[in-house]
């Protein structure tokens, strides 16, 4: 029985993940890795790309990622300073300033992730992951993207020999060479983040278009999966309370982008579930020669969801002030403060005073479903299927 576990992304939010990893790690008791299928989607595919560079020692490769989100800081991921900042300002007011006429470079993003970039190729090794592929220690590693000039989610993967490409109305499935390009295009949060290019395509944030983050660690050879999301969900009366009493006089770019990237992270993991459990649910009504006459055959696919217990994004509340002074400037200007715009600022709030609060976060929750954990991953997972 092949173990897989599905990362979605988030941006800083993703923290969390590491700290559920870190539990899971210790509740299993093993050095050795849990999971035989690993696959991410934007920050994600950074996180499972990490775990699969050390998976042949996962308590060490676990210790290693929560140590790096634990000392984390913006500079880390996007340029900061004010070249930086000056360079991107200067090329956008060129392009809406001039229109058709503005150079053959246009803006398309606001935040340059070069040191994202030099971090993975310093900590990635890829000729590792790879032999730990080889060597058994791993059954199938995938990232997912998305292609801005077709709209189609790509998830690219590496595996065994065993695992076949798969294709769908609006995504597909494709062996390749992974590389630190996958996970930046993966990882590209859109407008924010560049553009990757790759064989002559442009690639970004795979939650975009991804509407089913669970199907390529199923493709990927998954029996049971575990997944870790970053969407607390709120209670009916909160969801009234909220709705009857907010208010506000006007609305900010920040608060209007904090929504818009909510609907590209947080919804299609718990849609995906929602899908999966109704399948599993009809299958057991079936019996084996009714699903042996099915055009494609079904699997019942037990799954165990992790979920944070409380807001991450209200827990950016505060942060602005940790951030470096330009990138202060230019969130402020487009509205983000310490009293609103904070779903937006909690995406790229890469500072170790708002990751340590999700990793003490996501660390406490998983623990207090040790019982359960311990049940799914080796007694009877249908049991406590979720």
């Amino acid at each position: 029985m092949k173990l897989g576990l599905v990362l979605t992304g988030g941006g800083a939010r993703a923290a969390y993940q590491v700290g559920a990893i870190q539990a899971l790690s210790e509740i299993a008791g093993t050095e050795h890795n849990p999971f035989q299928v690993l696959t991410g989607v934007s920050a994600g595919a950074i996180n499972v790309a990490f775990l699969a560079n050390g998976v042949d020692h996962f308590g060490v490769a676990a210790q290693a990622l929560w140590d790096l989100w634990a000392n984390l800081t913006t500079e880390r991921i996007f340029r900061t300073d004010a070249s930086a900042v000056t360079s991107v300002s200067s090329r956008w007011i060129r392009t809406l300033s001039f229109g058709g006429f503005a150079a053959s470079k246009r803006a398309n993003y606001l935040l340059d992730t070069k040191p994202l970039r030099e971090l993975l190729q310093k900590e990635l090794n890829w000729d590792k992951i790879r032999a730990n592929i080889a060597n058994g220690h791993l059954h199938g590693l995938g990232f997912s993207m998305t292609n801005y000039l077709t709209g189609t989610a790509i998830s690219v993967y590496e595996g065994h020999p065993s695992i076949e490409p798969w294709l769908r109305n609006t995504r597909l499935g494709m062996r390749t060479n992974l590389t630190t390009d996958h996970v930046m295009a993966s990882s590209a949060i859109p407008v924010f983040f560049p553009p990757v290019s790759i064989d002559g395509a442009f690639y970004g944030d795979g939650c975009v278009r991804l509407t089913s983050p669970v199907s390529p660690a199923i493709h990927l050879g998954s029996d049971r999966l575990i997944t870790i999301g970053i969407r607390y969900a709120r209670t009916p009366e909160e969801t009234i309370a909220l709705n009857a009493t907010l208010r506000r006089d006007q609305i900010s770019i920040a608060e209007i982008g904090g929504v818009l990237l909510n609907a590209v992270f947080l919804d299609s993991l718990e849609t995906d579930l929602e899908r999966l459990q109704r399948i599993n649910n009809t299958i057991s009504l079936m019996t084996e020669e009714q699903l042996n006459k099915l055009k494609n055959p079904l699997r019942n696919i037990p799954v165990l969801a992790l979920r944070p217990s409380q807001d991450l994004g209200q827990l950016a509340q505060g942060c602005l002030k940790e951030f470096p002074t330009f990138l202060r400037f230019l969130l402020r200007g487009i509205g983000a403060k310490e009293d609103k715009g904070w779903d937006l600022l909690s995406y790229l709030a890469f500072e170790s005073v708002y990751t340590r609060q999700l990793l003490d976060l996501g660390y406490r929750d998983t623990l207090r479903k040790k019982e359960d954990i311990l049940e799914f991953m080796f007694g009877d997972p249908s049991r406590i299927t979720r």
